[in-house]
């Protein structure tokens, strides 16, 4: 198992990054509405948000297995919101 301080730094680079790409996508495309764009980036907060609650759970039985779930959910939902950004 990975540390939980590169666990946190991966949650917050891969949907910082996603972020970032939505507003790429919004300067490119001034003229078009950006109501989707921000829907994904309300998304992605929102699972920033969860998954840091996810680690911070202190009742756990099986660590390893919470905090592989943790990088699952993780890879899940980047894949997600990346078919989301690419469809805008």
């Amino acid at each position: 198992m990975a540390s939980i301080k590169n666990l946190k730094k991966d949650i917050n680079y891969v949907l910082g990054d996603i972020i970032e790409e939505c507003y790429a996508w919004e300067l490119l495309n001034p003229k078009a509405d950006t109501a989707a764009c921000e829907k994904i980036i309300d998304d992605a907060i929102e699972g920033f948000d969860t998954l840091i609650d996810m680690i911070h759970l202190k009742n756990v039985e099986n660590k390893k297995a919470h905090f592989k779930n943790i990088e699952a959910s993780l890879e899940a939902k980047a894949v997600e919101l990346i078919s989301r950004v690419n469809k805008l």
